[in-house]
């Protein structure tokens, strides 16, 4: 069976968090991931929030694109979880000064590129002079020299090994797959920096995909961790999976797809043992990466009122 190590465990500052109080004065931010319908994403969400606020210094509210605001309230504090486009509408509706829209979000995915800029235009027809700064997503394959986001999954890869006791185990890290080639290029330099960092404290390292559409036309997408864990090296002995998530919900975190995949490789393969690692939203580094964005996406004069930034 699949070890599920304590790293899994939802923190307890998770579980308590409701919003803070809006703040006074600056320039608003909201911070927003895809969305789930599972209840611990909306609080690890809500908790990356606060801390971001913390280090801004101006408001930051936490919300989605989609799922999350059928969660019962009561599952989440009591404080219904909300979704981007009507929370940000509600605030320019009321007059709110600039705002810079800031995705939780690894690469550039359709809904952040392409969904997203046409419903922000369709604000900006319907609210004329709004300043909304679109930040940009978190990993730059152009920028080689920032290393914040491995060194995230390395120090995770790390923690499993020395609460295993593991001796050199084999890394598979895992995204969830997406039908843009952008996307998945993210996913493969963000292995190449996982392997570089970790040197040889561990075997081999691949990168894979946790599921792709059908077809020769998403062959890119490939190699899925289904397929990774059935053949040699990472078909047997210890294997870290690496998890490329930010928050608990349906594909992450115990009883997510990417344990029910573990799971079925280990029953095919007797010699094989998976060993998640801890998902990346409680980690001090993403703030500051965050951070980054938000000032970058402030800074820059936007030409529509919705550019990335």
């Amino acid at each position: 069976m699949t070890l599920l190590p304590k790293a899994f465990a939802l923190r307890k500052e998770f579980i308590d968090l409701v919003p803070m109080d809006p703040l006074p004065s600056g320039p608003r931010c909201l911070l927003f991931d895809n969305g789930s319908l599972r209840p611990e994403s909306t609080i690890a969400l809500r908790g990356v929030a606060q801390r971001l606020q913390a280090a801004l210094g101006v408001e930051v509210k936490g919300v989605s694109l989609r799922h999350s605001d059928l969660i019962p309230p009561a599952d989440v504090g009591g404080v219904p979880a909300q979704l981007l486009e009507p929370a940000l509408g509600a605030w320019l509706a009321a007059g709110g000064g600039r705002v810079v829209v800031l995705p939780l979000f690894f690469g550039p995915s359709a809904a952040l590129v392409v969904h997203l800029p046409q419903r922000l235009e369709r604000l900006c027809r319907k609210h004329p002079g709004m300043d909304v700064r679109l930040g940009r997503w978190l990993v730059d394959p152009s920028a080689t020299g920032d290393v914040r986001i491995a060194s995230m999954l390395a120090d995770r890869v790390r923690a499993v090994i020395a609460d295993c006791a593991l001796d050199h185990p084999q890394v598979v890290m895992v995204d969830h797959g997406s039908p843009r080639r952008e996307v998945i290029e993210v996913r493969d330099f963000l292995a190449g920096q996982l392997a570089t960092v970790l040197g040889g404290s561990i075997g081999r390292l691949a990168g894979a995909s946790m599921e792709r559409r059908p077809g020769a036309d998403y062959d890119f997408c490939e190699p899925l961790l289904a397929s990774v864990l059935r053949r040699p090296p990472f078909c047997h002995g210890p294997v870290v999976v690496a998890q490329q998530f930010f928050s608990p919900g349906r594909h992450a975190g115990p009883g997510g797809d990417v344990a029910a995949i573990c799971a079925a490789a280990e029953n095919e393969q007797p010699r094989l043992r998976t060993y998640p690692t801890e998902l990346l939203g409680a980690d001090p580094r993403l703030v500051e990466v965050l951070a980054d964005r938000y000032r970058v996406a402030l800074e820059r004069e936007p030409r529509d009122g919705t550019s990335m930034g």
